[in-house]
């Protein structure tokens, strides 16, 4: 065998785990896959005998592809539009035994606003070290940082996702979101923005997947934004159940969906928002109806 050929083994040998760590790292299986291809490019390149351990080397190189995208991201405030997100089981907010089934979802939902919020060094300091158990010392070489900065990057992303609020099964603990939730409603519908802005958290997590992208935005201020420019729209809103938890739906004028918002309470105000108003995602739910009377 070749030495050239020997890389390209090796290479393939390492794929599923550059594509896991990709994975967890970006949110995204195209962005992983690009991620990877670009890897093995720069590899390719590679003389075979200037890369003693294959393996530290393209965990350095997809971690760096990885951090370069996360903070492209950061910068243009958006993503691919293929951007995996858990799937939604929406029914009407009334208490039933298949709330329970679908409560395990709703972590992932709370995680995936978590991991969103967290700064693209924090990320891969805490994909690569505690899900991977790459050593900080290598993750600093990533990040250009020194082992124990990379320690406290991971500690601090540590720290948000441990604060992620459990899905609740207690009965009163649902009815304070679900009165959350209604807040929120009848700030918006009223334009009581005074009103919005003390049920929402000062640093509330809001990822909206629409046709052609994912949009991530931080602070209440935004929301208010969003939320003034929809004034006198005829829109429909009602909370439902996502995942088990209280959430809202949205209708246009014609009883179309136009939105699915799941809900992250905690505190007693929404820290996290999960907003779905790409057309074709919503044609591929099953929604209930809009009310008949309404």
């Amino acid at each position: 065998m070749t030495p050239e050929a020997a890389l390209a083994d090796a290479f393939e040998q390492q794929r599923p785990r550059l594509l896991a760590v990709a994975h967890r790292v970006l949110g995204s299986r195209a962005d992983a896959e690009d991620a990877v291809q670009e890897a093995w490019l720069r590899l390719s390149r590679q003389d075979p005998a200037s890369i003693e351990n294959v393996a530290g080397w393209l965990t350095t190189v997809v971690g760096r592809i990885c951090i370069d995208t996360l903070r492209s991201r950061s910068s243009r405030a958006e993503v691919s539009a293929a951007v995996d997100l858990p799937e939604l089981v929406v029914t009407e907010d009334v208490d039933t035994p298949e709330d329970t089934a679908v409560l395990a979802d709703s972590v992932g939902l709370a995680m995936l606003v978590v991991l969103g919020s967290l700064r693209p060094d924090e990320r891969l300091a805490f994909v690569l070290h505690d899900m991977f158990a790459v050593p900080f010392a290598e993750i600093g070489q990533i990040l250009d940082r020194s082992g124990d900065a990379v320690k406290m990057m991971a500690s601090r992303a540590r720290r948000k996702v441990q604060d992620v609020p459990p899905p609740t099964r207690d009965r009163r603990h649902k009815q304070e979101q679900r009165e959350v939730v209604d807040a929120f409603l009848a700030a918006a519908r009223d334009g009581d923005f005074d009103a919005l802005l003390r049920v929402l958290d000062p640093d509330v997590t809001w990822q909206r997947y629409t046709a052609t992208g994912m949009t991530v935005g931080t602070g209440s201020d935004a929301i208010v934004a969003a939320v003034r420019r929809g004034q006198g729209t005829r829109v429909l809103a009602r909370r439902v159940s996502v995942n088990g938890e209280p959430g809202i739906l949205a209708w246009g004028p014609t009883g179309r969906p136009l939105s699915v918002m799941a809900c992250v309470v905690d505190g007693g105000r929404l820290v996290g928002i999960v907003s779905i108003v790409d057309p074709a995602r919503l044609a591929r739910m099953s929604l209930p109806e809009p009310p008949a009377d309404d």
